[in-house]
């Protein structure tokens, strides 16, 4: 399993993926449309259309990395109700979502993201630059 920061941003692609993209396809998916750099360090989860695997791609220092899965039973649930962060896909659905790296954890966990209920917490207000 990959180590995942606190901080780290995770992007969902909620269009489906063709699985034998690789590096180059899944990188200009990120790129064109989802509008991130895949380079960025972030996390980029695609998902195929019976969404039964799972690719997630990442700059890990010197180069990138594919992280794969494949359920042999069940599907990965995708929310329908999260935060949504780009709305400029063709048919004016949004191509990308932000959830965060335990959420992340769930979902790969086989949680149901929409069951899920996080209580509040402090969070310290952002510095203006």
């Amino acid at each position: 399993m990959i180590g995942l920061a606190h901080g780290l941003k995770v992007f969902i692609c909620t269009a489906p993926a063709d699985m034998r993209r690789s590096f180059d396809g899944l990188g200009g998916m990120a790129e064109n449309l989802m509008k991130s750099d895949p380079l960025s360090g972030n996390l980029f989860v695609f998902r195929n259309r019976n969404r039964d695997r799972l690719k997630i791609l990442y700059w890990d220092r010197d180069g990138m990395a594919i992280w794969y899965k494949r359920l042999e039973k069940g599907t990965f649930q995708f929310p329908t109700d999260l935060k949504l962060a780009n709305s400029n896909s063709p048919d004016n659905t949004p191509v990308r979502a932000e959830i965060t790296a335990s959420e992340l954890s769930l979902l790969l966990g086989g949680i149901d993201l929409r069951s899920v209920h996080q209580r509040k917490r402090f969070e310290r207000p952002k510095q203006p630059r």
